[in-house]
């Protein structure tokens, strides 16, 4: 028996599928299971064992039908549409299986979570009521991108090269897209500050949209690493961190699979929706009533979330105890304790 999984993109909506991902694996573990994603994400499954790989380039109708003529030669058993937009809708309906899952209860699905998709609810929560539906185990909530030996071997080198190998440090990311600059929050200086004055290291992460403002923020403090690093190394470069602070951002996604505290700003978008997989005690908001339907969704500026409304003392202790287990090298006391910061709101039970 061989199954499809399709999940296309985006960053952020591909990393809160992985845990959708790998529980299709473990219920299909003896059998042979590929996954269609663009060809721009491919590399993020370079490690990821018992899963072949086929990839497809976004827009492009050439290369839709050539997906389609390949998924009929393969005769794939099942198909699991993870992505349920026209494009993949139409991939579903032409490519000859038998048994369709989607994530709209249209054609041309079989299994689908028996509503209309509205912004209801977290992305991830809708995908798992696919896995429902089918009778399948829900995921966990914990996103998956394997890394390996030569991206932890590169990742120590330069947390050595940055004499960060015995000092506790923090991964913040200031930015956002050019497209998208409300998500941006105007404190990030004066949040550094504080952090630094607890003898904690910054160090501030981001793409070539961010390439500015981290220019900026590190002159005062810290570390400026914009594009450092790839997907797969910040997430390994998270895991040595104590916690991170981020935008609504793809390395607010990407820094979930470090299984770190994430402390993410929302302003302009709803946290019920797209927080981070694991990650919805540690939102931070001017408001901790978000409505079940997104159309209801009213944006806040992200500006007014003050530094005094966002600092405030927290005992680490449980922190510095789970990393002072796994790291000797960062010499890590569990006696101490550490006071560092983030006024979180609690909204809903969702992940």
């Amino acid at each position: 028996m061989k199954i499809l999984i399709i999940k296309i993109g985006a960053l952020g909506d591909l990393i809160m599928s992985t845990p959708i991902i790998k529980r299709l694996q473990e219920h299909y573990s003896n059998k042979e299971i590929w996954l269609l994603t663009s060809s721009i994400y491919e590399e993020l499954f370079a490690n990821w064992e018992g899963i072949a790989i086929k990839t497809i380039e976004r827009g492009s109708t050439i290369d839709t039908i050539s997906i389609i003529r390949w998924i009929r030669k393969h005769k794939f058993s099942m198909l699991y549409d993870l992505q349920s937009n026209d494009r993949t809708a139409i991939i579903s309906a032409l490519s000859g299986v038998a048994f369709r899952a989607g994530n709209h209860p249209r054609f041309p699905y079989h299994i689908n979570p028996g509503s209309i998709y509205r912004g209801q609810c977290h992305a991830f929560e809708r995908l798992n009521k696919i896995l429902a539906k089918a009778n399948i185990k829900p995921a966990v909530p914990l996103p998956y991108l394997p890394g390996n030996k030569e991206i932890k071997k590169k990742i120590s080198n330069w947390i050595n090269s940055n004499n960060l190998t015995s000092k506790k440090f923090v991964i913040i990311h200031a930015g956002s897209s050019e497209q998208h600059i409300k998500k941006r929050w105007g404190y990030f200086s004066e949040l550094a500050k504080s952090l630094c004055e607890k003898n904690l290291g910054i160090i501030w992460v981001g793409s070539d949209d961010d390439r500015g403002i981290n220019k900026q923020l590190s002159n005062s403090f810290g570390i400026n690493a914009t594009n450092k690093f790839s997907v797969l190394e910040l997430i390994e470069l998270g895991k040595h961190a104590i916690f991170a602070v981020t935008n609504d951002s793809a390395p607010m996604h990407i820094l979930s699979c470090s299984d770190i505290p994430i402390y993410a700003l929302f302003g302009p978008t709803n946290p019920k929706r797209t927080h981070a997989l694991g990650q919805s005690n540690r939102v931070i908001s001017m408001s901790s009533n978000f409505p079940a339907d997104d159309s209801k969704f009213i944006p806040h500026d992200i500006s007014k979330i003050s530094l005094s409304r966002t600092l405030f003392p927290v005992d680490s202790l449980s922190i510095v105890r789970k990393y002072a287990a796994s790291s000797e090298k960062r010499c890590i006391s569990c006696s101490n304790k550490l006071v560092f910061s983030l006024r979180f709101q609690i909204f809903g039970d969702i992940p």
